[in-house]
C-alpha cells in the first residue's frame, strides 16, 4: 500500500469572502454523516472538518489532496470553479505547521482569540466519534492541542486582544453614543452571543433581551445579565423595539428578511438601527444593508476593527512562530518515523521465529538428557547463526559499490 500524507484543504476570511465562505459552511448536525461520505466516497483514509464563522477547513490523510476537493463541491452542489479560486491545499509539512496556527490563534480574524482552540477540539471529537480519525490525525490533532497550550502559556499572543463582541460594541457605539439609552436584543444563545452579551451588559443598555429557538437556554442566558427573554418566532413583532440586534444562530436560512425590517423600520419611524450578523451561513439577508435607517456589520466588517491594535502582539507572533516551527520538526520526525515500523514488525518477527525454533530444539535435547551446558552452547549458537546468516550471505553475493554500501550498512547497523 501507498503511504499517506497529510494534508489541509479549505478557505478562510483570507482567501473568501463571506458571500463565498457560507457556502461551503457545513451544519454541525451532519458533520458527521460527512465525514463518512468523504472516506465512502473519495480515496481518502483519515478525515476530520472544522467549520466555523471564518473558515472551513479539512484535514485528511491520503495518497492526493483532490481527491477532498472535489468532495468538498459535490457536497454543497457547488460547480468546482465556483470555490476553486478560494481554496488552498497545505501538503505534510505546511499542513502540520497550518494547524498549529490555527489551533494557537494566529490565523484568526481576531489574533490570539482562544475560541478557535475549543473549535478544533470538537472538530476532532467529531471525528472521533464518526470514526474517521486515524492513528495519524488522532496523534496530529494531540500535538496541535499541546503545542496551542504552550505558545498560549508562554507567550503574550492573547494579551490586548479585541474580540469580535468588544468590536459589536465598538460598532454600535459609533451610531449610538449613550449605550444606556439603547435597547439590545440577540437572537441565538450560543458561545458567541453569550460573550457578546457580557461586553453589552458590561455598557448598562437600557434592555437586553434574547430570543432562541429553545426558550429556556434563553431564559437562562438572559437571567444572567439581568435581561429578559423571547421566543424566536416573536422576533418579527417585537424588532421595532430595539435599536440594536445581535445575531448569531446555527440557522441554514435568515432568520431576519428584509420586510420585517422594513416593517420595523416604518414602526420606529424611520429611527436608525444598528444589525451585526455574526452567523454563517447569515442570519440577516443582505439586502438589509441597503436600508437608509440600518447600520448592518458583517464578520468581515468586525474583522478591519480588530485588526487595529495588532502590532502590541506582534513581538509575540515571533515567540510563537518558533516555537510552532520546532514542534513541527518533532512531529515530521515521527510520522517518518511510521513509514519504516512494517519493517521493524517484520524483523522482530523473523527473530521471534528464530528464537522460538531453537529453544524448542533445545528442550527436545535436555528431555533425550543431554548435558545442559552442551544445549546452551548449542542453542546460542543455532540463534547466532541464523540471525547473521541474512546480512552475511547478502555480503558475500554482493560485488564491487553494492558490497562496499553494504559493509558500510552492517558495520553501522551492528555497532561494528
Amino acid at each position: 500500500m501507498k503511504s499517506l500524507h497529510l494534508f489541509a484543504l479549505g478557505l478562510n476570511h483570507h482567501t473568501a469572502p463571506l458571500a463565498v465562505r457560507e457556502q461551503v459552511a457545513f451544519d454541525p448536525l451532519r458533520l458527521p454523516q460527512a465525514l463518512t461520505d468523504l472516506l465512502r466516497a473519495k480515496p481518502v483514509r483519515e478525515a476530520a472538518i472544522l467549520s466555523t464563522c471564518n473558515r472551513t477547513e479539512v484535514y485528511f490523510a491520503a495518497e492526493r489532496p483532490e481527491a477532498a476537493a472535489e468532495w468538498l463541491a459535490e457536497y454543497h452542489a457547488l460547480p468546482h470553479q465556483k470555490i476553486h479560486p478560494y481554496l488552498y491545499t497545505h501538503p505534510q509539512k505546511e499542513a502540520v505547521r497550518h494547524m498549529f496556527r490555527v489551533a494557537s490563534g494566529l490565523d484568526s480574524m481576531v489574533l490570539g482569540e482562544p475560541q478557535i482552540l475549543g473549535q478544533m477540539k470538537q472538530a476532532a471529537r467529531t471525528a472521533e466519534e464518526a470514526g474517521t480519525l486515524g492513528t495519524l490525525l488522532s496523534k496530529l490533532f494531540q500535538r496541535t492541542f499541546s503545542v496551542a497550550k504552550e505558545v498560549r502559556s508562554t507567550t503574550a499572543i492573547g494579551a490586548n486582544t479585541v474580540s469580535m463582541a468588544a468590536a459589536s460594541v465598538r460598532l454600535s457605539a459609533r451610531i449610538f453614543d449613550q449605550m444606556t439609552d439603547q435597547r439590545v436584543l440577540f437572537i441565538g444563545a450560543g458561545e458567541m452571543i453569550e460573550l457578546c452579551a457580557a461586553h453589552f451588559a458590561a455598557e448598562k443598555p437600557a434592555q437586553l433581551t434574547i430570543a432562541n429557538r429553545t426558550f429556556h437556554r434563553a431564559e437562562a442566558l438572559a437571567t444572567r445579565f439581568g435581561g429578559d427573554a423571547i421566543p424566536l418566532d416573536e422576533v418579527g413583532d417585537r424588532l421595532a423595539h430595539y435599536d440594536i440586534v445581535i445575531a448569531c444562530t446555527a440557522s441554514a436560512l435568515p432568520i431576519i428578511g428584509l420586510g420585517m425590517v422594513e416593517r420595523a423600520l416604518k414602526a420606529r419611524k424611520h429611527r436608525p438601527m444598528v444589525m451585526v450578523d455574526l452567523a454563517v451561513p447569515r442570519d440577516i439577508e443582505t439586502e438589509v444593508s441597503e436600508l437608509d435607517d440600518v447600520f448592518l456589520y458583517t464578520l468581515d466588517d468586525l474583522g478591519r476593527v480588530v485588526e487595529q491594535g495588532m502590532e502590541s502582539r506582534q513581538a509575540a507572533v515571533v515567540e510563537a512562530e518558533v516555537i510552532i516551527e520546532s514542534q513541527v520538526t518533532n512531529f515530521l520526525q515521527w510520522a517518518d518515523s511510521r513509514e519504516v515500523v512494517p519493517t521493524i514488525r517484520a524483523l522482530r518477527d523473523t527473530a521471534e521465529r528464530t528464537r522460538r525454533h531453537e529453544v524448542d530444539h533445545a528442550l527436545k535435547m535436555l528431555s533425550r538428557g543431554v548435558n545442559p551446558q552442551e544445549v546452551i552452547d548449542t542453542l546460542s549458537r543455532g540463534i547466532t547463526n541464523k540471525l547473521t546468516h541474512g546480512p552475511t550471505a547478502a555480503l558475500n553475493q554482493a560485488e564491487g559499490d553494492e558490497r562496499d554500501e553494504l559493509a558500510k550498512w552492517v558495520s553501522r547497523i551492528y555497532r561494528l
